[in-house]
């Protein structure tokens, strides 16, 4: 049983990052140079928000000054744009990839879709750990957890692909507490999930809580969208009165699967990362750069103002997150797998 919220809190006893020496030896290096985010969800959504304001405000903070654009490589729930960081990036401090974290546990449940090893990554960072909610439209006649329940027909959720948390929460919802969910993949971003909805083609969707409420601002305050059910290891600060998914599982073994399957990818969910073999001297300029970033004024107010969440972790923090990832007990990582590895 992964204990997600002691393993947050232990993590925050780490050392101070090292990087001034290292800046003074890339001085030269990152001058007229380009650094590139790979963002593997489309534009719009709450992943390339963030990156995208990363982009704006970290090259101040990097020796050089370089420019930093953002590419968005969209397909399969991210593992695009993780494979090719991995397999097709130079390692020289130029490529950032940004998929999601969740991606880590399908590699330890066995997806064959997976051509990366997580624990080579060299870790930058994460803005924010993410809370998760399930937003339903009006429409679909679900505003309550106990109407949820008592649907005669399944909910129909959008979703990109196993390893994503859009398709991930649904898969786990309905295995562990028996909501009726009839989940459509293939999507290309929450963006596109949340337009699906609008149109009547799916009922909602569950992914982070932080680009549900920035995104689908307009659905929210009008009362055309609801968020029915919340996914955390302790319930988000801004929606206490939504319950949450742990508080309904019936046994003990259910609460294990929606902590190892849900609450610990979620600390991670959007983490920063580059190419193995980056060289050291690298990784420390562009983490310290990272958290500078996160304190960074200007930074935070645009975040604010985009109605997401700023609750940083260092690379460090990441690091040791995921690698508590690949100690999952094996019993539970078989039963995980039969949830959450579609039958071919």
């Amino acid at each position: 049983m992964i204990k997600v919220v002691g393993l947050i809190s232990a993590l925050l006893f780490v050392s101070a990052p090292r990087g001034l020496q290292a800046a003074s030896g890339d001085q030269d290096f990152y001058k007229g140079k380009t650094i590139r985010i790979i963002v593997g969800f489309a534009a719009g959504g709450g992943f390339d928000v963030y990156a995208r304001t990363i982009a704006r405000h970290m090259p101040k903070h990097l020796p050089g000054h370089p420019s930093m654009i953002v590419d968005n490589m969209t397909g399969a729930g991210s593992r695009l744009a993780a494979n090719y960081l991995y397999k097709a990036s130079a390692p020289d401090g130029l490529t950032i990839g940004n998929f999601i974290g969740s991606l880590l546990l399908q590699q330890v449940l066995g997806d064959q879709g997976i051509e990366f090893d997580g624990r080579k990554f060299e870790w930058l960072g994460a803005p924010v750990m993410d809370d998760t909610a399930c937003a339903l439209t009006k429409a679909s006649g679900v505003t309550t957890i106990d109407q949820w329940f008592a649907s005669k027909t399944p909910i129909k959720l959008g979703g990109e692909a196993p390893g994503a948390n859009d398709s991930d929460v649904p898969r786990m919802l309905k295995a562990t507490l028996g909501l009726p969910i009839q989940l459509i993949e293939g999507y290309k971003g929450t963006s596109n999930i949340r337009l699906a909805a609008e149109a009547g083609e799916v009922d909602g969707g569950c992914w982070t809580w932080a680009s549900i409420r920035s995104t689908w601002k307009k659905g929210l305050d009008s009362g055309l969208v609801n968020i029915v059910l919340q996914v955390n290891a302790k319930k988000a600060s801004d929606i206490p009165n939504v319950p949450n998914a742990v508080d309904y599982a019936k046994t003990q073994e259910a609460k294990q699967l929606i902590e190892a399957g849900i609450h610990a990818p979620s600390a991670i969910l959007r983490a920063y990362a580059l190419p193995p073999g980056t060289p050291k001297e690298r990784l420390t300029v562009l983490r310290d750069a990272f958290m500078a970033t996160m304190k960074d004024k200007d930074f935070a107010a645009e975040i604010m103002k985009a109605n997401l969440e700023l609750n940083p972790l260092s690379g460090v923090e990441v690091e040791n997150i995921a690698r508590k990832l690949y100690q999952v007990d094996s019993n539970l990582v078989g039963k995980l797998k039969e949830i959450l590895v579609p039958k071919k």
